[in-house]
């Protein structure tokens, strides 16, 4: 898709074209919105080389910290939080505004997401992150590498909660960058706070179950996949980007995007829980079986519990005290003979059905109504 410079940088759509085979969110992304993936990155690139250019200038050590901070977000990623925000204005505004108006706030969510996977790597003491170290992972081995003194697993850890702070304050200041009227961006503002209250909320029940496994729920896994991932990943874009275009809290409008996004989020985010077992490294760029190696409570394993025999019950309880690649095998197929697998591709698919009926309630632009359709099926659908 060429880049509309002369329209005042407002996207344009392409005809759909079919999804990669090994990732259709990717394939949906390019089919609709490979000038806004473009521009995103666009906008991070130029906005981080001033700030470590910044801070470089304090000190050459807080320069290469902030070059660190600014690779992690510029790692790779389907910048699928932009993507919501985007069609979510875009469905307001149609497709005659020029994206350059919205594009620094757009942006200011994949900064918000990078605190989010830095932190929640050193929180599961994660190895990999898209196929590579993990921030604290790799701060340890340049501690290691330079000589430095004291422990550098625990030096790691605290570069690495730094870094996490810093995209955080990187977001609040390139969000503040949005040529949108100053009214319109203090509504903008709050749902941009919700959305990070969900995320620190939902990400705190997350750690509280892996400590209380005994006492969790199918019904407080769905719960944290509401508040971890469905706010944060659809449904506050959504209405971040609805709130960008100037729609009213209390707009019809509003009711579809919560119902499409959380809909859409929550199976986004089971579709994670199969990935975590049954994904392939190589795409996933994570382990293997790592939810089981923890024993995460997560909606897939809650389920596979209460499906269980009783002798498939007493195998499950050695979740989180496997770790050789054949036993995380042969309890991923465990997992898999209780139904509970069954049942989450049931449920996925419950889920895409309610978002789809939540957007032909909406009266929005047709293109976007058209990328929504796509990108909740390819989100749901995909290997990585």
């Amino acid at each position: 898709m060429a880049n509309d410079a002369a329209a005042g940088n407002t996207l344009r759509s392409a005809p759909a074209q079919p999804a990669a085979a090994d990732d259709p969110v990717r394939g949906v992304l390019a089919a609709f919105t490979e000038d806004l993936v473009k521009g995103v990155d666009d906008t991070l690139v130029a906005f981080l080389a001033a700030e470590v250019d910044s801070l470089t200038e304090t000190d050459a050590a807080m320069g290469g910290f902030a070059a660190t901070a600014r690779d992690c977000v510029l790692a790779g990623g389907k910048r699928v939080r932009p993507t919501f925000a985007y069609w979510g204005w875009r469905g307001v505004v149609g497709g005659g505004e020029p994206l350059a108006t919205v594009l620094p706030a757009l942006a200011a969510l994949e900064l918000l997401h990078t605190f989010a996977l830095v932190h929640d790597d050193v929180m599961d003491a994660s190895d990999t992150r898209r196929g590579l170290p993990t921030a604290h992972r790799a701060a340890a081995a340049r501690h290691r590498a330079a000589g430095y003194t004291g422990d550098p697993d625990r030096f790691g850890e605290t570069v690495a909660v730094l870094i996490g702070d810093l995209c955080m304050v990187w977001a609040d200041r390139l969000l503040a960058h949005a040529t949108v009227p100053p009214s319109r961006l203090l509504a903008v503002r709050r749902c941009y706070d919700q959305m990070r209250i969900e995320t620190v909320a939902g990400q705190y029940l997350d750690v509280l179950g892996e400590h209380d496994a005994a006492n969790w729920s199918v019904d407080r896994a769905l719960r944290v996949a509401r508040y971890k991932t469905a706010s944060y990943t659809v449904q506050r874009p959504l209405l971040f980007g609805a709130c960008l275009a100037g729609v009213a809290a209390d707009a019809p409008l509003i009711a579809a995007y919560t119902r499409y996004g959380l809909a859409v989020g929550e199976a986004f985010q089971l579709c994670d829980d199969l990935l975590g077992v049954y994904g392939d490294p190589a795409t996933t760029g994570k382990p293997a079986g790592d939810d089981l190696r923890t024993g995460k409570p997560t909606t897939l394993l809650m389920l596979a519990r209460q499906l269980a025999t009783p002798s498939q019950r007493r195998a499950l309880e050695r979740a989180g005290t496997v770790t050789g690649a054949r036993e995380v095998g042969r309890l991923a197929e465990l997992v898999a003979d209780t139904g509970a697998v069954a049942r989450v591709e049931r449920m996925i698919s419950d889920q895409v059905a309610e978002a789809l009926n939540a957007l032909d309630t909406a009266s929005i632009d047709e293109t976007a109504r058209t990328a929504l359709t796509g990108l909740a099926t390819a989100a749901t659908s995909r290997r990585a």
